[in-house]
């Protein structure tokens, strides 16, 4: 399966390690693998590949885990999808690249 850079450094997602439980949920919500257990405690394997959905957040029964959705490349692409237009968000900007590229 191909990894998915999204946003730069996961600018919104935030893992507060000593708030975890250690239930897992995170990594079995996030579409990605954004998430890994070890030791017991969630953390987080790869920040770039989130696209802020905030599936983590909202299944995180601890709220150890905060994002701001709504923000970033999944956003940009779903706009573009039900406008027709083409994505645009800041991860491309400058570079000539398209969204996520």
């Amino acid at each position: 399966m191909t990894e998915y850079k999204y946003i730069k450094n996961g600018e919104t997602l935030k893992l507060d390690a000593s708030a975890c439980e250690g239930c897992g949920e995170c990594v079995e919500v996030c579409p990605h693998g954004v998430f890994e257990l070890s030791e017991g405690k969630a953390g987080i394997r790869d920040r770039e590949l989130c696209m802020e959905c905030g599936a983590c957040a909202r299944n995180c029964p601890a709220s150890a885990i905060a994002v701001t959705t709504g923000v970033g490349c999944a956003a940009a692409i779903i706009i573009g999808k039900l406008t027709g237009s083409t994505p645009s968000c800041s991860c491309g900007s400058g570079s000539g690249k398209p969204c996520c590229g």
